[in-house]
């Protein structure tokens, strides 16, 4: 691997710290960047119809469906998790806390992510999920596709480096804002428009109801906020210096929001992947449906799109039929929950036969499985991140604080913090996979997944700058933290 990884090309980091208005310039530029490639689209795709799937898609990869960066951060997603499953597993020992071991381990990442581009890409455009003119354009949308994903890879390094934040982060909150912008002024206020235009005695109340995604948007974002603000905070004390005390708080949400980003890119990642199986006929064709099962819809370049209608995919997504998609697409809230309580989709049996399972089955079983996965993913990810209690412990110990009433034992403080942190992990997990589910389901602008990614993004980047500024007021305190 270190005979390879020499030949890849890395993002240099500053030769002196920078200061808090130098990153700001280099954030600054890095997402202008990244609104250009947004907005250019891939030479040979054309346009695509919009539907759930697509826009979760292109909300949690951070990008833009038909564009150059339509793979988004989809490869360093993909890359990271499979790492870290590797990692978690046994069949590779990987000591973070070493140095030349964890640039190892980065190369590995960077060298597996510009793999996944190009078989992303090759997946995207061979598989139909972005629409290509026709099939000589196939190879020149693969490469464009593939390009693209790995300028986003170093730009995210770039990042790291010199801007404020992770650039996954930044993207993904950039991507959600601009989604909620352009849907507010795009569908809502036309449709509000158009509500009042026609008259009538419930003029009124229709156009404010159409402003209801843009509601259930903003009640999402106070929820989030109020959860990240709850906590728990235990007493410390400074054992060489009586008086000297603190605390040690246990956010509520300790998982942050990275469980929502593994558990969505897993399920979307499936559905993207899986397209392959659309064209399976013979003997597999049933085992192929009953994992996803594609319809063809409309007409893009001449062809048939396809839409996941079914199989086990589609139970564990948030995708619907169009125009089923949002409650707007098809006239208001009545008739989209009367289609979840009234509609079935089908689910091709291996062995033969088919079985119709209710739209409110789909939806069960979607919420269960991502909250499992949230859950999963988060107990993964304090064991990963240095996060556990018992990593926590030896942190607090080694630099001399302690729990009143306790014996400076990293042992003991591991007991008592076993008490707090696997219990708040669980229910935070729980609780931003239920609300990331539900505000997708009620059509929020942004949809679910992306406002909560954006609220608890933007909650840690003003930590982020918060900090910033003491470091620079007071660089004492820097050498202190160091």
């Amino acid at each position: 691997m270190d005979g390879i990884s020499k030949f890849i090309p890395g993002i240099k980091g500053p030769s002196r710290p920078l200061s808090l208005r130098e990153k700001l310039y280099w954030t600054a530029g890095i997402l202008g960047v990244y609104f250009l490639l947004y907005n250019i689209n891939a030479f040979g795709v054309s346009t695509a119809p919009t539907s759930s799937e697509l826009q979760l898609v292109s909300i949690i990869f951070a990008a833009k469906i038909g564009s150059v960066i339509t793979v988004g951060i989809g490869p360093i997603v993909l890359a990271s998790i499979l790492l870290q499953l590797v990692s978690g597993s046994g069949l590779m020992k990987i000591d973070m806390n070493d140095m030349q071991q964890k640039a190892r381990f980065q190369s590995l990442q960077k060298m597996l992510a510009i793999a996944i581009s190009f078989i992303e890409a090759s997946v995207y455009a061979i598989s139909g999920f972005v629409p290509v003119a026709s099939a000589q354009f196939i190879g020149i949308v693969v490469v464009q596709l593939a390009i693209g994903a790995i300028i986003v890879l170093y730009m995210d390094e770039m990042m790291s480096k010199y801007g404020i934040t992770s650039g996954i982060n930044l993207f993904i909150a950039s991507g959600v804002s601009y989604a909620i912008i352009a849907g507010t002024a795009t569908i809502l206020l036309p449709e509000a428009a158009a509500a009042i235009a026609a008259g009538g005695a419930a003029a009124l109340s229709n156009a404010v109801l159409v402003f209801a995604p843009l509601f259930f948007a903003i009640l999402i974002f106070m929820v989030s906020i109020y959860a990240y603000e709850t906590k728990v905070e235990l007493p410390l004390s400074f054992e060489q210096l009586r008086g000297v005390g603190g605390r040690l708080p246990i956010p509520f949400l300790y998982v942050s929001v990275l469980p929502v980003i593994l558990a969505s890119a897993l399920e979307l990642s499936l559905t993207v992947w899986f397209r392959f199986l659309a064209g399976v006929t013979g003997t597999f064709a049933n085992l192929a449906k009953f994992f996803a099962y594609y319809q063809p819809v409309g007409t893009v370049g001449g062809g048939s799109s396809l839409q996941l209608a079914g199989g086990l995919t589609y139970l564990i997504s948030p995708s619907f039929p169009l125009p089923y998609s949002a409650p707007l697409g098809i006239g208001g809230y009545g008739p989209y929950f009367s289609y979840l309580l009234t509609h079935t989709s089908q689910l091709i049996l291996p062995w033969g036969g088919m079985v119709l399972v209710p739209e409110w089955i789909h939806v069960i079983v979607y919420v269960s499985v991502l909250i499992v996965l949230c859950v999963i993913f988060g107990k993964f990810w304090i064991t990963m991140a240095g996060q556990s209690p018992k990593d926590i412990a030896e942190q607090i110990g080694s630099m001399g604080w302690q729990i009143p009433g306790f014996r400076r034992d990293p042992r003991i403080l591991e007991q008592l913090l076993n008490r707090y942190i696997p219990t708040i992990t669980v229910l935070g997990s729980i609780f931003v996979g239920l609300l990331a589910a539900l505000a997708t389901l009620t059509g929020a602008v942004g949809t679910g997944m992306g406002i909560l990614l954006t609220v608890g993004i933007i909650y840690m980047l003003y930590q982020q700058l918060e900090q910033e500024r003491l470091f620079e007021t007071y660089p004492l305190l820097d050498k202190i933290m160091k």
